[in-house]
């Protein structure tokens, strides 16, 4: 996870050490070196990969005069949007993901929830799955992430039956994701409620940048509306097609995905192939990224 951009730029590591010195921990050396095991927990995994959005986006900013017409982040990557559009300190946001990391874990007990890539149904399709299988208990279409990519969450029981059921309706793949807490679904409203607290009791300010939050589809200017709808994120599905979309309706041609991976980078070329799509995950995609934007 940004190895080689770290051993290149100081910025990188620098990022990194300033969430440590938020959480009195080496995010650093975990998500170089782990355990596996402790980075997999999600009161790690968060933080760490807030730390590595932002690192790589101070590092772009670094590196070139160019600006986004818009930000946007996907799940926890919700909170480095709200940072590079200078709503959050950064030392603010660490400590509210960690928090809002700890307050997923308590909401549901380790085992006890689930969440499933679901591939090849449209999103009506997965709706009725979640209908059908439920059984009295939460299983909702979370992330509405790409055309015939829809990831569900709930009870662990509950989502255990839609993955069995998937291919029969129709599905081409369907596969219990790693995770340990069930995001975005009904299960998380107590999580919700405990971050509320932490959002109220932390200073926002007005974006510099439009931020495109998930729970709307669209971006929003006001403090209060922004920090609502974070805490309603926990609950509610990540609108992701209509999110690119609507940048796209708004004129943005070029996508630049700032952290380790390409699943977003993913996920576009599957809602529009028309997108000029970048990334900032190590030294070969900075190096790529850079020529694009100075491009013009």
């Amino acid at each position: 996870m940004l190895a080689d951009l770290g051993d290149d730029h100081a910025i990188v590591r620098d990022t990194f050490q300033e969430a440590s010195d938020c959480l009195d921990a080496d995010l650093w050396s975990l998500c170089q070196h782990g355990p596996v095991e402790q980075l997999n927990q999600t009161e790690w995994t968060q933080p760490v990969m807030l730390a590595a959005g932002v690192a790589a986006w101070r590092l772009l900013t670094e590196q070139t005069d160019a600006r986004p017409q818009a930000v946007a982040g996907h799940s926890l990557g919700e909170y480095s949007a709200l940072v590079a559009a200078g709503v959050l300190r950064f030392p603010d946001a660490v400590r509210l993901v960690a928090e809002r990391a700890r307050a997923m874990q308590a909401a549901v007990p380790e085992g006890e929830g689930a969440m499933a890539a679901i591939l090849g149904l449209d999103d009506a399709a997965v709706h009725a799955l979640c209908l059908e299988h439920a059984g009295g208990e939460i299983l909702e279409a979370v992330n509405l992430n790409a055309p015939g990519q829809v990831v569900i969450a709930g009870n662990a029981t509950a989502v255990d039956r839609a993955v069995s059921a998937a291919k029969d309706a129709g599905a081409k793949r369907a596969l219990k994701l790693p995770v340990s807490v069930p995001s975005h679904c009904a299960l998380m409203r107590p999580a919700a409620e405990r971050l509320q607290a932490a959002l109220d009791g932390t200073t926002f300010q007005s974006p510099t940048i439009p931020v495109w939050q998930n729970v709307t589809a669209a971006p929003t200017d006001a403090a209060a509306a922004i920090k609502k709808n974070l805490a309603a994120q926990l609950y509610r599905p990540v609108r992701w097609v209509e999110t690119i979309r609507g940048l796209r309706e708004q004129g943005v041609a070029v996508q630049v995905e700032c952290g380790p991976g390409r699943v977003l980078t993913g996920l576009a070329k599957r809602i529009d192939r028309e997108l000029e799509l970048f990334d900032v995950a190590d030294r070969d995609t900075l190096k790529v990224t850079l020529e694009r934007l100075a491009a013009g």
